[in-house]
C-alpha cells in the first residue's frame, strides 16, 4: 500500500527564549534569543545532509523560527506546515516572588502526569487531554501525509508526551524525558496496511536517538536542566525542594 514502510521523524525542541524580556507582552509570541538562534544553527549544520520530505511546527514563533533556520541548510527545503495540535501544553497560573521560586515550582511540572485529573500546573490543561491532541496530531501525520523523513519542531511538553507514546509508557514516563533547548530526537515508525487493506496502522515505534544537542554533544556545559537554563537559575546541582 502507498505510504507503508518506515517513517523517520527528527523531533526537535525549539531553541532558547527569554520569557522575562522587558518587551514581551504575550508569552505565546516570545521569539528566539541570540542563543536560541545559535542552537538552531547548530542543528541546521548537523542535519544539512538530511532530505526532509515534510517539515512541521506548532505555529508559535519560537518553533517557526527554529524550523526556518534548520531548513535554511537544505538544498530543497519543503514548505513549513503548521499543526496547532502540537502547541505546548496550556498552563494555568502560578504565583512566585522570584525566578528561583518559580523555577522550583515548575521543576515538578511533569511528575504525576498519569494520575487521575493531573494538570499542567494548577488550572492548566489536563495531561490526558494534551496527550490525546498531541498523539492525534502525530498519527494524522503518519496516516494522512505521504513522506519518509520529517522534521517536527515542537515544545518540551509535546516532545515528552510524544516520547512517552513512542516507548509505550505513556504519561507515567514523561517526567524522565529531559528535553534540552534545541535538542533533536530520532524516532522511526514502521507503518503497515491495516486488516481492512484500505488504511494504515503503526506496527512499531523505535526511539533511535534521544535529546541530542548538536551545540554540545557530550553536554559538558549542560549541567543544568533546560528549565533552570531558561530561568537562569542554578540550584547547585541538586533538584530544588518540591514547592507545595
Amino acid at each position: 500500500m502507498d505510504g507503508a514502510g518506515r517513517r523517520r521523524i527528527f523531533l526537535m525542541r525549539h531553541g532558547h527564549v527569554d520569557y522575562f524580556a522587558p518587551d514581551i507582552a504575550d508569552l505565546r509570541a516570545v521569539p528566539l534569543t541570540d542563543e536560541g538562534r545559535r542552537q538552531a544553527e547548530a542543528a541546521r549544520d548537523a542535519l544539512h545532509n538530511i532530505e526532509f520530505d515534510i517539515a512541521v511546527c506548532s505555529g508559535l514563533p519560537r518553533t517557526v523560527q527554529t524550523a526556518q533556520i534548520v531548513l535554511s541548510g537544505q538544498a530543497k527545503p519543503p514548505a513549513l506546515i503548521v499543526r496547532e495540535g502540537l502547541e505546548e501544553l496550556k498552563s494555568g497560573r502560578i504565583l512566585a516572588a522570584t525566578r528561583e521560586e518559580l523555577a522550583a515550582r515548575l521543576a515538578y511540572s511533569f511528575d504525576g502526569a498519569a494520575a487521575s485529573g493531573a494538570a499542567f500546573l494548577p488550572d492548566g490543561e489536563l495531561f490526558v487531554e494534551a496527550q490525546a491532541r498531541i498523539i492525534s496530531a502525530l498519527e494524522a501525520l503518519v496516516f494522512n501525509d505521504k513522506w519518509r523523513t520529517a522534521l517536527i519542531v515542537a515544545h518540551e511538553g509535546v516532545n515528552r508526551i510524544a516520547l512517552g507514546w513512542a516507548c509505550s509508557g505513556g504519561l507515567a514516563t514523561i517526567s524522565s524525558f529531559e528535553q534540552d533547548l534545541g535538542c533533536i530526537n530520532l524516532i522511526d515508525i514502521d507503518v503497515t496496511p491495516n486488516n481492512t487493506g484500505a488504511g494504515l496502522q503503526i506496527e512499531r515505534v523505535l526511539i533511535k536517538a534521544l535529546n541530542v544537542t548538536p551545540y554540545d554533544f557530550l553536554k559538558h556545559g549542560l549541567a543544568r536542566t533546560s528549565l533552570e537554563h531558561l530561568f537562569d537559575v542554578d540550584f547547585g546541582g541538586a533538584r530544588p525542594t518540591r514547592q507545595e
